[in-house]
């Protein structure tokens, strides 16, 4: 798996997370979403790794994803903020995994 973190959101994820520690990750989040096909990614800043999680290297961080979940990604993704739509996306060459891509910090 290969991911690129665009400049955008290089600058924006600086900002959210300015004097704090932790990792990013790609979350594949189903809380409320009725069942694990209906799941919506979501890009969090965690304190700590959970067992399960897989480092994946980009040009900047690692960012990590729960290997369980690694099917419902795409095997190359760019993580970009948007500043027409203020949002962060998750953007395949086959498609938009996600054009308004929460950040959440845990």
């Amino acid at each position: 798996m290969e991911i690129t973190i665009t400049d955008e959101a290089v600058v924006k994820i600086k900002e959210k997370t300015e004097g704090k520690k932790g990792y990013l990750k790609l979350k594949y989040n189903t809380d409320g979403c009725g069942c694990a096909v209906n799941g919506v990614i979501e890009l969090w800043f965690v304190s700590e790794i959970e067992d399960g999680d897989i480092a994946i290297e980009t040009n900047e961080w690692s960012v990590y994803i729960e290997k369980a979940k690694t099917v419902y990604f795409d095997e190359k993704m760019k993580i970009h903020f948007s500043k027409d739509v203020n949002s962060f996306q998750l953007i395949s060459p086959q498609q938009i995994l996600n054009g308004f891509m929460n950040f959440v910090i845990r």
